[in-house]
């Protein structure tokens, strides 16, 4: 099944030797522009649901050929190993039902209907009128290349919304993009027809040109820096969603530091580390354990030490590149340094390897995790000293998964909010979040529809 064919649907599907042009590019676009006013204008939202429910079902059957393929190659394509990449495709797929679609479309519109025709919501009626919503003509995804989920999510919202879509993947990302993709047009060869994926590195202006000339909305996820770069070079009146770096952490109060507790919030927790390998934006760098519990901080991380051992038998990281493991090598040599010389730095590691570390440490200030299963615990006395230790990350924190009593629960959200964070779940849900998730504290639809009133 490594040996997978796939027609050459997709400029992604041209061989590498083959250099993509402007002007290739531009037809392409324009051809699922046709194809979209041809095919999937007047779909219903009916039938959408339908096809996409249908489909995520199947990426969650073992037999089902595309799942097969990304079990089997995924693992020297992407670098996860293949218990990580199940692991991970089961949870994405988990959270596309038929219900949990419509939730989705309610929830952004008040009424699925108002993609296919003009429907009032209670407010509306009160005042006589209706409204449709619109999706735009083409959107053009600037995808990263850290994990996959963001970009299966962005086309399954296109399609949702009834818009052709340009999906750029990262250089050496597609893989899976690339699958999703066929599996699409295999379900359902008119939605394929409206989707379009190729990869190239950074720095092809002549190619994001043509893209950004023909999109009526961009999409892009990466550096501020990227971001601040493709809002410049957008044509006036190109609708413009972006997501920058964002890191997120844990904070467990002291009141669930009992041994039993702590031992189960130590499993969520490795759960959480290894999701995808702790790459995406909603992966922890650090567990902040406020003090005064029956356990200690440092007690929380020997625990989760124990736990990732575990991880790393059933659902091993998977090699890196050597570069990559070096670094993680140069910092553990680091933090041992520090170990031996300050009381409050404790260090646990692999054998033979760098699967998994984890740093104890009392130091009030946040640290970036490498990432790749390198996370830290930090013991704190209360959520004003982590906010304080996290305030060079402010407006950058994306998810904070919490264990706390339901007394102390809603205040702390309440706090965390204020702060800036836009979400805050159960440890071990940190990397899974529901599909209605707004991501960035931002509506996960309403920011690409156009809205068209009716008044009776």
């Amino acid at each position: 099944m490594a040996d997978l064919e796939l027609p050459n649907y997709f400029l992604i599907d041209v061989p590498a030797e083959a250099r993509l042009s402007p002007s290739m590019l531009r037809e392409a676009l324009r051809q699922i522009k046709r194809n979209r006013r041809q095919y999937i204008l007047d779909m219903s939202t009916e039938d959408v649901v339908k096809v996409l429910a249908r489909l995520a079902d199947n990426w969650r059957d073992d037999l089902f050929p595309f799942r097969k393929h990304a079990l089997e190659a995924g693992p020297a394509a992407t670098g996860f190993s293949r218990e990580t990449l199940r692991r991970g495709l089961d949870q994405f797929f988990g959270r596309i039902t038929e219900d949990s679609l419509y939730n989705l479309l309610a929830q952004e519109f008040g009424d699925a209907r108002r993609l296919d025709t003009p429907a009032p919501i209670p407010e509306e009626r009160v005042e006589n009128r209706m409204a449709l919503a619109v999706g735009p003509e083409l959107i053009g995804h600037i995808t990263a290349g850290n994990i996959p989920c963001p970009t299966l999510m962005s086309m399954i919202h296109g399609l949702l919304i009834g818009s052709a879509q340009f999906i750029k993947c990262a250089r050496g990302a597609g893989f899976l993009p690339r699958l999703f993709a066929h599996s699409i047009y295999e379900a359902h060869g008119k939605f394929g027809a409206c989707l379009e994926l190729a990869e190239w590195g950074g720095g092809q202006t002549h190619l994001e040109d043509e893209l950004f000339a023909e999109a009526d909305c961009v999409t892009a996820t990466g550096r501020d820096e990227t971001l601040a770069d493709i809002r410049k070079r957008l044509p006036e009146g190109t609708q413009f969603v972006g997501h920058g770096h964002r890191v997120s952490f844990g904070f467990l109060t002291k009141d669930v530091m009992t041994r039993a507790l702590a031992r189960e919030q130590a499993q969520l927790a490795a759960d959480d580390v290894a999701a995808w390998n702790q790459l995406g934006c909603l992966s922890p760098h650090v567990y902040y354990v406020q003090s005064g519990g029956a356990l200690s901080g440092e007690k929380f991380a020997e625990m989760l030490a124990a736990e990732m051992e575990q991880k790393e038998t059933s659902e091993p990281r998977g090699d890196l590149p050597t570069a990559t493991a070096a670094n993680i090598a140069d910092l553990r040599a680091m933090h041992e340094t520090r170990a031996a010389n300050v009381g409050d730095v404790r260090l646990w590691q692999s054998e033979g390897s760098t699967a998994w570390t984890v740093v104890y440490e009392r130091e009030e200030m946040f640290r970036p995790s490498c990432l790749n299963r390198f996370v830290f615990v930090k013991e704190v006395t209360d959520l004003a000293e982590t906010l304080r230790t996290a305030e060079m990350v402010r407006g950058q924190v994306s998810t904070v998964g919490l264990a706390a009593t339901k007394l102390d629960a809603a205040e702390i959200v309440r706090q965390l909010a204020h702060w800036g964070v836009t979400r805050v779940c159960p440890i071990g849900q940190m990397q899974n979040p529901p599909l209605t998730w707004r991501h960035d504290g931002r509506p996960a639809l309403g920011d690409f529809v156009r809205w068209t009133d009716w008044e009776l």
